[in-house]
């Protein structure tokens, strides 16, 4: 089962801190992968993804040893469900043909 945390982290502005918010956050155990959407002069998006439910405490802890402070965390379990569910109507609506009248 795959696990994502989404942490919105304030005072980030450039690839620098991209890149220590990544390098702290992959040394947490059980993160799988970090994805950073960079949102200067607003909260930027990380994705954190693992097998488990992490530590919201450690996550915290290693966004704040980058320098930032993580405003809002939201858990997805079994992400790969969730989103499998949330895209089903549109692939469905690619296969469905239109009936026409003869």
């Amino acid at each position: 089962m795959t696990t994502v945390t989404h942490l919105s982290v304030t005072g980030m502005t450039c690839g620098h801190c991209v890149s220590s918010v990544t390098e702290e956050l992959q040394g947490v155990p059980g993160v799988q992968d970090v994805l950073v959407e960079l949102r200067p002069g607003q909260a930027s998006s990380v994705r954190v993804v693992s097998d488990h439910a992490l530590d919201e405490a450690a996550l915290r802890a290693a966004v704040g040893e980058a320098g930032y402070d993580v405003a809002e965390v939201a858990v997805v379990d079994d992400a790969l469900a969730a989103e499998m569910s949330e895209q089903a109507p549109a692939r469905q609506a690619t296969h469905t043909l239109p009936i026409v009248p003869k």
